[in-house]
């Protein structure tokens, strides 16, 4: 079954606070709900014990989806992550969430605005390998919580090219899964068709956002942040890019589970309500032309 949900980052920017900050969670709840949106990962306006959380989402009809964690794998081992991870397992497993979103967050600097893409951090031969084990250890214990973690490939950080996707599946035990960001790959200069099809049996989760391709080459040629790059309007929502939806969503025909919009954007040149909208249709009518079963 195939459900579309949303991430608040269309609204309110978790990398750089004051974008989007004068949005509050209930208008953005709210815009969501109205648009036909089912579902929501977490921002950082959410709140985080399953108490306040539930009846917030209760009044909004919404369901929750997940939500972003950062690891430091390369730092500390597989049962200290899952220590640290406590409380969010705890929040997820309250609202009977499936997935668990994780990203290698050692050294990153994709919310460092005044730092280069250029200078994203790359592992050496020892980290890769100290690295892989230890995510499939921590996602070994997370399966044993009843939680599966697809990792999420981002721009800026040690997992962003389509060459790095391929060793990291290829290193990491059946228990690893992938969360396929088709704007992240696609940005990165790889192609989400050829991951779809190569890693349809390990997708778990899909995240949609789109590629302006002049925004992404004057970003390449001028050396820029991840966060200017964004401002600029390098993505944008399904439909309103360069991304061959159909095509990506043709090659993953048994996929089953969350479809999320998470196209961040500046708010005020991209309204929120107006743009999610256009994405919400557009995948809509990409998820029936090609096939999927909803």
């Amino acid at each position: 079954m195939i459900r579309i949900g949303a991430n608040p980052i269309c609204w309110s920017n978790d990398d750089k606070q004051g974008i989007g900050g004068d949005i509050s969670l209930e208008q953005c709840l709210s815009e969501a709900k109205a648009i036909g949106i089912e579902g929501m990962e977490l921002g950082h306006k959410f709140p985080r014990d399953a108490e306040t959380l539930r009846p917030i989402l209760a009044g909004h009809g919404l369901d929750l989806v997940g939500g972003w964690y950062s690891t430091f794998l390369i730092e500390r081992d597989a049962e200290e992550e899952w220590k640290q991870a406590r409380a969010h397992i705890d929040l997820l497993k309250a609202f009977g969430c499936k997935v668990f979103i994780a990203a290698e967050c050692t050294r990153t600097i994709h919310g460092a605005q005044s730092a280069p893409l250029s200078t994203r951090p790359l592992m050496s031969e020892v980290e890769w390998g100290r690295f892989t084990t230890r995510l499939t250890e921590f996602a070994d214990y997370l399966s044993r919580e009843g939680l599966t973690l697809v990792y999420h490939h981002h721009m800026g950080t040690v997992i962003q090219t389509e060459a790095e996707i391929d060793r990291l599946m290829e290193a990491t035990g059946p228990a690893v899964k992938l969360l396929l960001d088709t704007g992240h790959i696609t940005w990165a200069g790889g192609d989400p068709a050829r991951l779809a099809r190569h890693y349809r049996d390990r997708i778990a989760h899909v995240h949609t956002k789109d590629v302006r391709p002049d925004v992404a080459k004057q970003a390449a040629a001028g050396d820029w942040s991840f966060l200017d790059s964004v401002l600029a309007g390098v993505y944008t929502v399904p439909g309103d890019g360069a991304i061959d939806y159909v095509a990506v969503f043709r090659e993953i025909p048994d996929y089953a589970g969350w479809i999320v919009i998470e196209a961040e954007q500046d708010p005020v040149k991209a309204p929120p309500a107006r743009y999610v909208k256009m994405g919400f249709d557009n995948l809509n009518r990409f998820i029936d032309a090609a096939g999927l079963k909803r």
